[in-house]
């Protein structure tokens, strides 16, 4: 497994999320920023991929159930091979498939259109669901925030998960601590997320969500459990490799300028943040 590869890919997804949200003026920096790691790893140290083949059917699949995070998630396709990295400036463009959130039906790797929160388990349970009822070995893997946690159906998901026994899926939780409207814990706290998802009977696994190691090697302990699904909970920082968007809840939704952009793609650049 090449480590060095999923943090150099890191790197260029954090890249690509400052460029592609300073052309457009508007997108969401920081909760891409946050989950970069964690794409990378699942993108260039684990899942099984054909970027010229998009819709092969043994694929693994991966749904971004925080579908605001979408720039790191085109900056992952564009990196893997689904299309050329030069139509990733642009984002929200009028016309241009990559719309602030992802659209399955106009982006080649997109497993599914995701941006009200809460739904994409649910999806990942269903593609899951169809892989064992097929007969299939391939696995799901499913993104969601922490905030999005609050959301009622992501529980409904959850248990059903369990019930189905879908050890062939594996979520990660970008465990941040901030949403749009402030602290998780201050806005509706999720509490213990590694308590509520064993409750519901998943296998759960902590990590540092910035150690591209730490998460490709919870892939493989994932892969090994059977009987259960298993949740990563993965402890990250908000506008994770930009020193002035770290932690700071008004980057959530905000676009840097250029100035602020040339000065994030330095920080970035210089090594000194991520993973």
């Amino acid at each position: 497994m090449n480590i060095e590869l999923c943090r150099e890919k890191a790197r260029m997804i954090r890249r690509h999320i400052v460029e592609m949200t300073a052309a457009a003026g508007s997108g969401h920096p920081g909760g891409s920023l946050s989950c970069a790691d964690i794409l990378a790893a699942l993108y260039f140290g684990v899942m099984r991929l054909d970027p010229k083949d998009p819709g092969w059917e043994d694929r693994d699949r991966f749904v971004l159930s925080k579908g605001h995070a979408a720039p790191a998630l085109y900056a992952a396709l564009a990196e893997r091979g689904f299309f050329d990295t030069s139509r990733l400036v642009t984002l929200r463009r009028l016309g241009s498939p990559l719309q602030g959130h992802p659209d399955c039906r106009k982006v080649p790797g997109v497993e599914a259109s995701t941006g009200s929160l809460g739904q994409g388990l649910s999806i990942a349970n269903g593609m899951a669901l169809a892989g064992k009822v097929r007969g299939k070995d391939y696995r799901v893997y499913a993104l969601l925030g922490d905030g999005e946690c609050q959301e009622g159906q992501v529980w409904e998901a959850a248990m059903a998960a369990a019930h189905w026994r879908l050890d062939n899926l594996m979520a990660f939780v970008d465990h941040n601590g901030l949403q749009i409207d402030g602290p998780v814990d201050e806005v509706m706290s999720v509490r213990s997320l590694g308590d509520k998802f064993k409750s519901f009977g998943w296998n759960v696994l902590e990590i540092d969500g910035h150690d591209a190691a730490e998460i490709v090697l919870a892939t493989e302990a994932a892969g090994s459990f059977k009987g259960a699904p298993t949740v990563a909970v993965a402890r990250t920082i908000k506008g994770r490799g930009v020193s002035f968007m770290e932690n700071r809840v008004d980057w959530h939704g905000k676009a840097p300028s250029r100035e602020q952009a040339e000065k994030a793609l330095q920080e970035i650049d210089g090594g000194g943040r991520g993973s």
